[in-house]
């Protein structure tokens, strides 16, 4: 033994024993007594609330009382403690002025234009901007949290507005997670932007339909998601089992929808996420609408490079013709004008490169009037012909401002009128007429320098040789 040390007795080391195990039983019964606790304070605040449910409700009072409504309106949560004292009701409806002007009847023929007015209670408006804290007040002064004077409930504002506590605050006390507006809207189709995502998440945990339906559009909250481009929201709704492939009033799924919505250049990184995400899930690319158009033609019609290229790279056929007779290069040739940052030249060289038809060469100065403020998108299409018959007509469809920012190239371009295609173009047209559609897949494993692989895929250079 080391010095300092002693040795304990027989008894000693018994008694430590025997008090270990006395602290071991003391924090044990301690943990019972807590959970017996809560679950006890949980069922008595489950109790009360049912009492207050079971209690005959009085009608909803009217109320047009200035200084009420400035109290919620406001958020002061002093001045609703004082309107709002222990005993009274929160059950009070508000006609606030407001919104559009309509043509309302006053009976005998007569009409007068008027605001609308849309009804609302002490929770719509608290839950709504966020007062959580007057929110709580009233639902303790037994507010009925089922009220929907407007068409919706406290619920739907909240989720609407984006305000999370408020939504899991109406939620805990006993706010239906599936309650349906008179639009046909359930809280869970109103979480259209990022900022609700804590709010589809509160609704989910509170038993909200993850297949419930729109009762217009026939739309599931996955169509939302994709409609809005959330792909937080639709990563959450196929973790929760939404159905990838189910189809709305128009024939529509998730993917289409995401491919079909119209998108500002800032907004493409969120619809290519979505896309990616809902083809993961097993989305298929090949699903027409009732106009037969495919996810390609949507994403070409909206312009979204990477969209394209994915729903390419999973399949997509890129000469499908819609019930108009219109092929996805029809679509993306429409609309070049209107979107060149999005970069519509990358798409049109994509679709070549992918076996798409080409344009019949007798409208290309038509397509050239259209397109030609970008250079790069004509300089793709013009350089899958082997022969092009460049007349005045073509010259006449660019417009003089135009051709003086882009002269370079127009010049290479009208100058074909007079010399032929060179020896190094048309090896080229006849690789890529052999290939087809296989040029994507076949040309990056040839054993050729880059630059000439690059050349063979339509890269850009400037001009037209």
């Amino acid at each position: 033994m080391s010095r300092g040390s002693f040795v304990f007795t027989n008894t000693a080391l018994r008694s430590l024993e025997l008090d270990e195990d006395m602290l071991e039983r003391h924090k044990y019964r301690r943990q019972v007594s807590s959970v017996h606790v809560n679950n006890y304070m949980w069922k008595k605040e489950a109790r009360d609330r049912d009492h207050l449910r079971s209690a005959p409700a009085l009608p909803p009072a009217i109320c047009q009382d200035v200084v009420v409504q400035n109290a919620l309106y406001t958020g002061d949560l002093e001045a609703v403690q004082r309107l709002f004292p222990r005993g009274s009701t929160g059950n009070l409806i508000f006609e606030p002025l407001g919104g559009d002007m309509r043509w309302v009847a006053r009976g005998e023929g007569l009409w007068s234009l008027t605001y609308e007015q849309e009804l609302t209670t002490p929770l719509h408006i608290t839950a709504g901007r966020g007062f959580t804290d007057c929110l709580k007040l009233l639902l303790q002064r037994g507010a009925n949290i089922d009220l929907a004077p407007g068409g919706i409930t406290a619920l739907h504002e909240s989720c609407e507005n984006c305000q999370p506590e408020c939504t899991k605050l109406l939620l805990m006390h006993g706010a239906n997670a599936n309650s349906v507006s008179e639009e046909g809207l359930m809280p869970l189709h109103l979480c259209t932007c990022p900022e609700s995502f804590e709010c589809a998440k509160y609704l989910l945990q509170f038993g909200a339909a993850i297949s419930g339906r729109t009762l217009d559009e026939n739309d599931t909250p996955l169509h939302v998601a994709a409609r809005y481009g959330l792909p937080d929201h639709t990563e959450m709704y196929l973790r929760y089992g939404a159905a990838v492939d189910k189809e709305n009033e128009e024939g529509m799924t998730p993917l289409n929808i995401a491919c079909s919505q119209p998108q500002k250049l800032q907004d493409l990184e969120r619809y290519f996420k979505v896309c990616q995400l809902l083809l993961a899930a097993g989305a298929d690319v090949h699903t027409m609408d009732h106009d037969r158009h495919t996810p390609l033609h949507m994403a070409c019609k909206n312009v979204n490079p990477d969209v394209v290229d994915l729903l390419m790279a999973n399949g997509a056929c890129v000469n499908n013709m819609d019930y108009g007779g219109e092929a996805p290069m029809h679509n993306i040739l429409k609309v070049v004008w209107c979107k060149l940052s999005h970069q519509p030249e990358r798409i049109v060289r994509a679709l070549l490169n992918h076996g798409s038809i080409r344009v019949w060469p007798g409208a290309l100065p038509l397509v050239l009037k259209h397109c030609c403020a970008s250079p790069r998108t004509i300089e793709v299409l013009l350089n899958g012909y082997s022969h092009l018959k460049v007349t005045d007509t073509w010259v006449e469809s660019v417009p003089e401002e135009v051709f003086k920012e882009h002269q370079e190239f127009y010049q290479s371009v009208f100058s074909l009128a007079m010399t032929p295609r060179s020896l190094q173009h048309l090896a080229r047209c006849r690789l890529r007429t052999f290939l087809q559609a296989r040029v994507h897949k076949v040309v990056p494993k040839l054993d050729l320098p880059t630059f000439i692989k690059n050349y063979l895929l339509l890269d850009y250079r400037g001009y037209i040789h």
